[in-house]
């Protein structure tokens, strides 16, 4: 009898325990695209659906800046703030969220691809600010051996939208991995950068690559995709959110190139009729995070910090899954190998903060 009771009072407190998240009103702030971009908002947003699914008495609501400018960005989220409960801030622009959390301290911030920052530029952790930045130049790895591995032509290239650390991160890890595969594989693939669409990042360094030099500039993706086709590139890793699309466009009109996509499974984006362009996509897991994080929020668990999260966490990986990709066994094999020493530790590609580039990063001759 006592251990029937003891059994049912451990039910009971288990069950409690799944009934203590309280509903909670959720905020997703993007800018300067909305949710449905196909790519880096749309993945967040993802999450946000997944925490709805299992906190459905829990509410949330899509705000968008269009602007793109920081202290618009900031703005957006002092006009809302009062409403809710917890606000997902997605993207860079939103760095400058610091004073605005410590004055709601009964607000709980997702702070997504940045860590906050005061206005001289020092980056703090706060309480009620849980910060996500993700190992790009893992991602960019992947891809660029994804790449190599899948040329005919033995010309590849990545198409980035601005030269921020991040998008330099995508960049550098790219051609860490060409460089890689090329080493290990004999793949001999050539890496095409356009003199005229070279970045400048933030500290005023050129970095090469190819740069849209815009985050929604379709028309000038498709300019800077066509460009890249002319000089024979046959796969294209595409980091550069909305204005992306252009190139995914440049792709379809094309006859035998095929794009990489970038943070999200894009292999809807990619069809073309009956065809589709993508080769796969190199994943940067932020929704699932963002549902874990709203999970904790919900039931009083919620910790502010500053996180890095890479292969070693799960969050930087690659698509395989069936009919969403178009890679060879060999090259899913030796993707899967790349994907477990990036695990280890024992591949660091080159990133903006590295010291390092993609000709010498650590683990160049890890196996």
């Amino acid at each position: 009898m006592k251990k029937r009771l003891l059994l049912s009072m451990l039910a009971l407190s288990l069950l409690a325990g799944t009934c203590f998240a309280e509903a909670i009103k959720v905020a997703i702030v993007t800018s300067p695209n909305d949710v449905h971009d196909g790519g880096f908002n749309e993945d967040n947003y993802n999450g946000i659906l997944e925490f709805s699914q299992t906190n459905p008495d829990s509410s949330y609501t899509t705000v968008q800046d269009k602007s793109g400018d920081p202290a618009s960005c900031v703005k957006t989220i002092e006009d809302i703030v009062a409403d809710y409960d917890a606000i997902v801030c997605v993207g860079f622009q939103f760095s400058g969220i610091v004073d605005l959390a410590e004055d709601n301290p009964d607000v709980k911030f997702l702070l997504v691809d940045t860590w906050p920052a005061k206005s001289d530029g020092e980056e703090v952790e706060v309480e009620n600010i849980n910060a996500m930045k993700f190992k790009e130049q893992e991602g960019g790895f992947l891809a660029g051996i994804a790449a190599a591995l899948s040329t005919k032509t033995k010309k590849v290239a990545v198409v980035n939208g601005i030269a921020f650390p991040t998008n330099v991160n995508y960049q550098y890890g790219f051609m860490s991995g060409v460089n890689y595969a090329n080493k290990h594989y004999g793949t001999g693939a050539q890496i095409v950068e356009l003199a005229s669409y070279s970045g400048t990042d933030v500290t005023g360094k050129q970095v090469g690559g190819n740069y849209v030099g815009s985050f929604v500039d379709q028309a000038n993706g498709k300019i800077v995709g066509q460009a890249l086709i002319r000089e024979g590139c046959d796969v294209i890793f595409v980091a550069a959110g909305g204005a992306g699309m252009g190139v995914f466009t440049a792709a379809k009109e094309a006859s035998g190139v095929y794009i990489i996509g970038c943070d999200a499974d894009q292999f809807n984006d990619g069809k073309n009729g009956d065809a589709n362009v993508i080769l796969t996509s190199s994943l940067k897991v932020m929704g699932k995070n963002d549902a874990r994080v709203l999970r904790d929020a919900a039931a009083g668990n919620f910790k502010g910090g500053n996180f890095l999260l890479g292969a070693a966490e799960d969050s930087i990986g690659y698509v395989k899954t069936e009919g969403h990709h178009q890679l060879s066994a060999d090259a899913i094999t030796k993707l899967d190998a790349a994907l477990a020493l990036l695990k280890a530790g024992k591949i660091v590609p080159a990133s903006f903060y590295s010291g390092t580039m993609p000709d010498n990063f650590e683990g160049l001759d890890a196996e």
